[in-house]
């Protein structure tokens, strides 16, 4: 079978792209034995709620994530509470966080690794069995508040890798 030279070069690229998000993905998170699907990078915020912790004192908690999601510039998606991700193409993945590794700095949020538990049967997201969040940068929120219910944001972007059972 002959692939034409643009189908050579997409796959060339993907590859790239695989090897690229495989070197700098901490032991901890990676998707071993998976196939890149697409990666996408996220630009938003982290939402926080002002709520007591288990020693009744008032800190940011953690709410939920608001992010436009982008590939080569071009808006393909969001990014929002589940979390979930959702593309223009009827693509849709939500998941739970089953691994973790610390982002560079202590004001980035960290690196995941999540599992796929809800997947629409359309668009790119159909095969979806594991979502990473890489190279993230800022996100976090720490300290006392003062109002139990008020609401803040921490801008955060960060790069999500979507993976495939290997075929």
């Amino acid at each position: 079978m002959t692939r034409s030279p643009s189908a050579i070069i997409i796959a060339a690229l993907l590859t790239m792209a695989a090897i690229a998000a495989k070197s700098q993905t901490p032991e901890a998170i990676s998707a071993p034995g998976e196939d890149l699907i697409m990666t996408a990078h996220a630009e938003g915020a982290q939402i926080y709620e002002c709520k007591p912790d288990a020693a009744g004192r008032l800190t940011w908690q953690f709410r939920e994530p608001v992010a436009s999601l982008f590939v080569d510039g071009v808006t393909i998606g969001r990014h929002y509470a589940g979390p979930s991700w959702e593309l223009s193409d009827g693509g849709l993945v939500t998941g739970k966080a089953v691994a973790r590794a610390p982002g560079v700095t202590l004001n980035d949020i960290p690196l995941l690794k999540l599992e796929a538990t809800v997947q629409r049967a359309a668009g790119k997201l159909a095969r979806t069995i594991s979502v990473l969040r890489l190279n993230t940068k800022g996100g976090v929120m720490e300290g006392a508040c003062e109002k139990p219910g008020a609401m803040t944001s921490a801008p955060y972007a960060a790069d999500y890798a979507f993976y495939a059972k290997r075929s």
